[in-house]
């Protein structure tokens, strides 16, 4: 039973989609850190003075947070382009030449 087990692991890459997930929490804690406590006051101190905020993700118009929104969606755009150059290095394919 422990065999046949260990082989249902084997075969459908259990072990792998779990380290991958793992890693990619992780992965997604460290960019948000980076995009929280370093790029946000950065890229937005001028408008976080002016607004008497310490926060970008506290901005809000009439009750709108839209300083949540913006700091998600810079939150995603990182994340996609840290997946994207780490996918094009680790699954770098040979181009294909016409024969």
């Amino acid at each position: 039973m422990v065999k046949e087990f260990y082989n249902f692991l084997k075969a459908y890459s259990v072990i792998g989609l779990a380290i991958a997930v793992v890693i990619g929490g992780k992965l997604n804690d460290l960019i948000s850190s980076l995009v929280n406590d370093l790029l946000m006051p950065l890229i937005f101190q001028p408008a976080l003075k002016a607004a008497n905020v310490d926060d970008v993700r506290k901005l809000s118009y009439n009750g709108i947070f839209y300083g949540k929104v913006l700091g998600t969606l810079v939150d995603f755009i990182i994340v996609a382009l840290v997946v994207f150059f780490i996918s094009k290095l680790v699954l770098r394919e040979e181009t294909v030449t016409k024969k």
